[in-house]
Order: C-alpha cells, then structure tokens, then sequence
C-alpha cells in the first residue's frame, strides 16, 4: 500500500466542513451539499490476497460497475430512491441516495487477470490475489 503524508490542517477542516453540513442538515431537515459514499473494509488474508468489502444495502447488480485500469480499481454505482412512497409523504430521510464513485490504487503485485466480485446481502466483496512472484518465499539457510 502506498504512503500517505498526513497533513492535520487538511483533517481539521474536513471535521470543520463535516460539522456545519451536519448543522446545516439538521436545521434544514436535508443533507446539504453531501453525497453518498458507500464505507469500505480494505484487508489482506493469509493467502496473500486483497480483499476490499464495501456495503452497499438497497442495490441491484445492474446499479453496480466496477473497473480495474492502470493499477486503480474504480467502484460506481448508484443508489435510487424508492419509487413506491412518494418522496412527499417521507416524515424523515436520513438515508442517502444518488450516484457515487470511489477510487483505489493497487500495488503492482495485484495480479488483474484473476480478479474477483461477489454481491451477497448489500455488500461487495472483491477479492485481489497477488501474483505468485509477489508472494513470500520460505529460503533454506545453508550451515558451512
């Protein structure tokens, strides 16, 4: 995975701008200005694979594309409102619909030709092996 330089000035106004959208979203009763962006597990198993869970509850297989090009892995989708209840008759929304992206560079050792996505119960699960090349190597250590 690659490294990232953590700059706290670019945190604190994220957590400023996340905290007037809330204001502004509980004193107008909508989201204001704010997308949905479905949260994502990234992990690595045993058999030295990458594995990226998002949940992504209320959604059909068709709503869901999933690109890999140039070593980043791009998951889109959109999440759509409930024709069967009028958007009128909502005493409260607090869930979030509409069209996302999100994007994730992969190291080199992703091996592209065997990747592979799963739907079960709103959530996705992508399965990243590595090539073999990439994978640890037990080496002997000869006594003289």
């Amino acid at each position: 995975m690659a490294i990232v330089r953590w700059n706290p000035t670019r945190e604190l106004a994220s957590m400023e701008i996340d905290r007037l959208n809330s204001m502004f979203s509980d004193f107008y009763g909508e989201p204001f200005g704010r997308t949905w962006i479905p949260a994502v597990d990234i992990y690595e198993t045993d058999d030295h694979e990458v594995v990226l869970k998002a949940e992504l509850p209320d959604m059909k297989r068709e709503d869901i594309n999933l690109t890999f090009e140039n070593g980043v892995l791009t998951l889109k989708g959109e999440r759509k409102v409930e024709e069967a209840t009028k958007r009128e008759n909502y005493q409260r929304m607090e869930r979030r619909y509409g069209a996302f992206s999100r994007s994730f560079t992969l190291p080199n050792t992703v091996d592209a030709s065997q990747i592979h996505a799963s739907y079960k119960d709103g959530v996705l699960t992508i399965r990243l092996p590595q090539r073999e090349e990439a994978k640890p190597k037990q080496i002997a250590v000869n006594v003289e």
